[in-house]
């Protein structure tokens, strides 16, 4: 297959995020992240249960808001929302919260309710296989007799359509997204086929190559959350995650795949979408997280680090960055696609992404009622790359090729599925242990790649914010025995400054990354996954006094902090509705946006 070296994006954050709401934002942003970077904690403007994106002298009309309460809300709650002005949209139960609309003007009230923990807006979330699964070793699944067979795994997406490829796979679907059901936009019918679909539009006497998934036993769940363009709403998402929790036994839903995401705007402790996946993850379900597809941002000043976008920021989640597999089976040429995003993540300095999979100009099943290819025929893929006997320039009609995190995202999803029908009784943390430790650890100290339109080039260093704690080998972790103590956490962990400005890891109690030897920090994230030859974990220093980008008198996390006045998200963040040219992915590029073609 020829691989296009051009890449447009889609943006559909145009209904939610106004150029001037977004510089009152950013200009914030830059407040808090030197707050954060001197102090380690956050500061707060205005009332403290308000999230800083939602201020009551800088709203009119009605809003779309989310209130976390102190307990679960009951009818009387929603009573006294309704003498506010407010109704309710959903009960969010889950997380102890409720979705309502209400004026603006009561707000402030709101806030002064003492039943009431915290208030955040009803925010946007927007979505973010040729030789890939042989890159991570799903042909070696055969050996171990696994498909996924008898786990389901459930797709929080724009739905999933009936391709041929996906037949007898969807055993339920629900739409909350408020839109037109089935997959209109071609994200989520993607994603399915890369977790289960069987090949058989590809396979034959007519065929020299089958386009296929990697777990194809696994019973998928199809719960739409995104429109026709790609966009939903924070409640959207979480009112799926709850609805996947309750379908759990009747389906055996084990894993959740959320290839989509949207930017931090506050801690994860305070986010309710981050809350959600905490309760599915601790209801015994794998949640796996698209890292987000900003790593292009600002790329000579902080380098795309700091752009791990939500729910991906949650310690508790896998959350998958990106590589490019170059189109070889084999790793040694593989590199990280530049628009990964990067860790730490924003206000908890969490140490993501955890691992990275295949994200690049991925080839999986197409929806037959996405007009995606129409739109954008570079992600067409032409008859010939697969089928013998082809006559004209005919494009397939069952598959297409995307890329982006939320195209690795699915591949982590089905190896979880691999891995817990071959052995049901693994918790989440021990899946995700499992998945980090096997992950293989041998990167180049870096990469660069120069985008032939804007002749921009952004620079790659594989340390444990770019790269976590390795590259998705599923065969190793099939093979793999190691079981991490069921009453130990998996969580990501966070990181502090120290007094000398470096970045070290926070002490933890009871998370199964500690000094033992099976699970000890040096054997999940590798020797050599900091700084290459200068490597400084011997003292526990993360992110030390020099890197490859900068002098050690400015270093990205030290002392000069580059956040404090040149915030990541920057002052010159596109967020446009307009497509961008081919080739081109500029600086603040929504980690929502789906990657259409890709790199070289």
């Amino acid at each position: 297959m020829e691989r296009s070296k051009d890449r447009l994006t889609r943006q559909a954050g145009k209904a939610v995020y106004r150029p001037a709401a977004v510089a009152r934002t950013l200009k914030s942003f830059a407040v808090s992240c030197l707050a954060l970077a001197l102090t380690g904690t956050i500061v707060w403007a205005g009332d403290e249960k308000l999230s800083r994106d939602l201020r009551p002298d800088s709203s009119t009309g009605e809003i779309d808001v989310i209130v976390q309460y102190n307990n679960t809300p009951t009818v009387s709650h929603h009573k006294r929302m309704a003498a506010r002005g407010g109704t309710l949209q959903h009960d969010l139960s889950l997380i102890k919260s409720g979705h309502y609309r209400l004026p603006a003007g009561a707000l402030a009230e709101l806030a002064n309710d003492p039943e009431v923990a915290h208030i955040s807006p009803n925010r946007a979330v927007f979505a973010h296989l040729d030789q890939a699964d042989a890159t991570v070793g799903a042909d070696v699944a055969s050996s171990f007799d696994v498909d996924g067979d008898g786990v389901g795994v459930a797709i929080i997406d724009s739905g999933i359509g009936d391709n041929t490829d996906l037949g007898g796979r969807v055993v339920y679907r629900q739409q909350f997204s408020g839109g037109i059901s089935g997959d209109h936009f071609g994200h989520g019918t993607h994603v399915a086929g890369i977790i289960a679909g069987s090949g058989k539009s590809s396979t034959g006497a007519d065929y020299f190559h089958t386009i296929k998934g990697i777990a194809r036993g696994a019973s998928l769940i199809d719960l739409q959350v995104l429109d026709q363009n790609g966009a939903g709403s924070d409640s959207s998402v979480i009112a799926a995650i709850q609805q996947a929790i309750a379908l759990k036994s009747k389906y055996n839903i084990r894993v959740i795949n959320l290839s989509l995401g949207r930017p931090v705007f506050e801690s994860y402790k305070l986010d309710p979408l981050c809350q959600a996946v905490e309760q599915a993850w601790k209801a015994g379900i794998v949640v796996v997280v698209a890292a987000g597809n900003y790593g292009r941002t600002n790329p000579t000043t902080t380098y795309g680090y700091g752009t791990i976008t939500s729910p991906g920021n949650d310690p508790y989640v896998i959350t998958v960055g990106a590589m490019k597999d170059k189109g070889t089976p084999g790793k040694s040429d593989d590199e990280l696609a530049s628009y990964s995003s990067k860790g730490p993540t924003l206000y908890d300095l969490v140490a993501k992404p955890d691992l990275v999979a295949p994200g690049n100009l991925i080839a999986s099943t197409l929806g037959p009622a996405s007009n995606m290819a129409n739109l954008y025929p570079i992600v067409a893929i032409p008859m010939v790359a697969y089928c013998n006997n082809v006559k004209n320039n005919a494009k397939s009609t069952n598959y297409i090729q995307l890329s982006g995190t939320s195209m690795a995202t699915p591949f982590v999803s089905a190896a979880a599925a691999l891995i817990l029908e071959q052995h049901p009784t693994l918790t989440p943390d021990q899946v995700k242990a499992r998945l980090m430790k096997t992950a293989d650890k041998t990167f180049p100290l870096s990469s660069s790649y120069t985008d032939p339109v804007t002749n921009i080039t952004y620079k790659a260093q594989y340390d444990i914010f770019s790269i976590g704690a390795g590259y998705l080998n599923l065969g190793n972790a099939l093979f793999n025995t190691d079981v991490a103590p069921a009453t130990q956490s998996a969580a990501s962990p966070s990181l502090v400054f120290t007094a000398a400005g470096t970045l070290t890891f926070a002490s933890a109690s009871n998370v199964v990354w500690g000094s033992n030897v099976v699970w000890g920090s040096n054997v999940v994230w590798g020797s050599n996954v900091v700084w290459g030859s200068n490597v400084v974990w011997g003292s526990n220093v993360v992110w030390g006094s020099s890197n490859l980008f900068l002098s050690a008198a400015n270093v990205v996390w030290g002392s000069n902090v580059v956040w404090g006045s040149n915030v990541v998200w920057g002052s010159n963040v596109v967020w446009g509705s307009a497509l961008v040219g081919a080739g081109s992915l500029t600086n603040g590029d929504s980690a929502s946006s789906v990657l259409i073609g890709g790199e070289n």
